[in-house]
């Protein structure tokens, strides 16, 4: 984990070191979410559209049948299976 020094201007807002922008692609408009706890601030990148539909595309297309437990067969789904479990 590396430490890296940000500003808080006048106005109170802060300034993120352009290596992590560019590490979590963080452009104008990004939205971030704040997390405090005791003296410490978590901020954590909220997904983007983008991420969201990269994400989506990932999952695979096959017809997958539940019974009333939830449970599916994996030798007939096998590639949602592997999703699954490999993710």
């Amino acid at each position: 984990m590396q430490t890296m020094v940000g500003r808080v201007s006048q106005k109170g807002q802060i300034v993120i070191p352009a290596s992590i922008r560019k590490k979590l692609n963080l452009t104008k408009g990004s939205e971030v979410t704040f997390e405090v706890q005791d003296d410490k601030i978590m901020i954590k990148k909220l997904p983007s559209a983008l991420d969201w539909a990269d994400l989506i595309g990932q999952i695979p297309e096959e017809r997958v049948d539940f019974d009333e437990n939830g449970h599916y067969d994996p030798k007939k789904s096998p590639e949602f299976h592997d999703w699954m479990v490999n993710g």
